[in-house]
């Protein structure tokens, strides 16, 4: 009874990687914090700076988590036999998830690895056992607004590596001369777009670099008084940055997906490039409406997704 209680009260001991892209590196952690809040010791192992795994993997876990295909394969390599936990915010059955992915696919069906999936449609595609739709969640102690005035009116990051992506950012500057529009990508990324673009001068106003953390991230959001989004990843879900926004108390307009109705229909969507315009103009006047939708939008992902409610959650399951 004396052992039962210990362990009740024994911090859980969890292995956490930190992957080398840049989006999963966001998304990790967000995790991580979760599981600080839940009163976990968690040890962070960096897949970018790191080189130390063969002595963290001395020591004794509860079990490894972390972001797609990345602590699966740590797993499965070094023939730990402890639980692991995947959250993918990619598609599993795809090398977005990782160069591998075939190859670490099959162990997804083994009763200790349990797969966390931010897509609901995804989700009910798939038949592994251990399967869980858990959308975004983010740290609302990074993640806040700082009542500072936004430089930019409206701001965008991502990829414009398909043509409808790269036309569509360049018709929204130039319909929108009178704005202050903010672009952050990875460089490569920027000098791609500028020689495809036949307005390549536009890429020069709007750039303002790479973001690759989440503190410099969260200043960001908060001097844009608009996010832009479009969702490049999955069928129905929404991406972290939807939570990034709405975390820091500002505006998020997304392009329309089923899971906006996490947000109650209190979340802006356009269907098409004029609706876009015409939202982003018309929330720019309003700032009575502006501020209602920004509220509504923050209490909702408090208390639905916050990161110690997401880490909550898995570790229930994993109970």
């Amino acid at each position: 009874m004396l052992g039962l209680l210990k362990e009740c009260f024994m911090k859980k001991k969890i292995l956490g990687i930190l992957p080398v892209s840049i989006g999963g590196r966001l998304t990790t952690n967000s995790i991580i914090e979760g599981y600080r809040q839940n009163n976990c010791d968690i040890i962070v192992y960096d897949e970018l700076f790191d080189n130390n795994l063969d002595d963290l993997l001395k020591k004794d876990y509860h079990h490894i988590v972390g972001y797609d295909f990345s602590p699966l394969k740590i797993k499965v390599d070094k023939n730990l036999n402890i639980p692991c936990l995947c959250y993918f915010s990619d598609d599993i059955r795809s090398k977005t998830s990782g160069p591998e992915w075939e190859k670490y696919l099959p162990y997804l069906e083994y009763d200790d690895n349990y797969i966390f999936y931010w897509d609901r449609v995804l989700t009910s595609l798939e038949s592994f056992k251990n399967i869980h739709y858990l959308p975004h969640f983010v740290s609302f102690d990074i993640y806040k607004n700082t009542n500072t005035q936004p430089k930019f009116d409206i701001m965008f990051a991502g990829r414009l590596d398909s043509d409808y992506r790269l036309s569509f950012f360049e018709e929204l500057v130039m319909s929108l001369p009178e704005l202050k529009i903010a672009w952050y990508a990875i460089e490569r990324h920027y000098e791609d777009a500028k020689k495809r673009s036949k307005h390549p001068e536009i890429f020069d106003i709007c750039y303002k670099g790479f973001i690759d953390n989440e503190i410099d991230m969260a200043k960001a959001i908060n001097n844009s008084k608009i996010i832009f989004n479009m969702n490049a990843q999955g069928i129905s879900s929404l991406n972290y940055r939807t939570f990034q926004t709405v975390a820091c108390k500002k505006l998020i307009i997304s392009d329309e997906r089923e899971e906006l109705d996490l947000f109650e229909g209190n979340m802006p969507y356009y269907e098409d490039f004029s609706d876009l315009i015409f939202k982003i103009e018309s929330y720019l006047e309003d700032s009575k409406a502006y501020n209602k939708v920004v509220e509504e939008c923050y209490k909702i992902a408090l208390k639905n997704h916050n990161s110690k409610n997401g880490v909550k959650y898995m570790l229930e399951v994993l109970k």
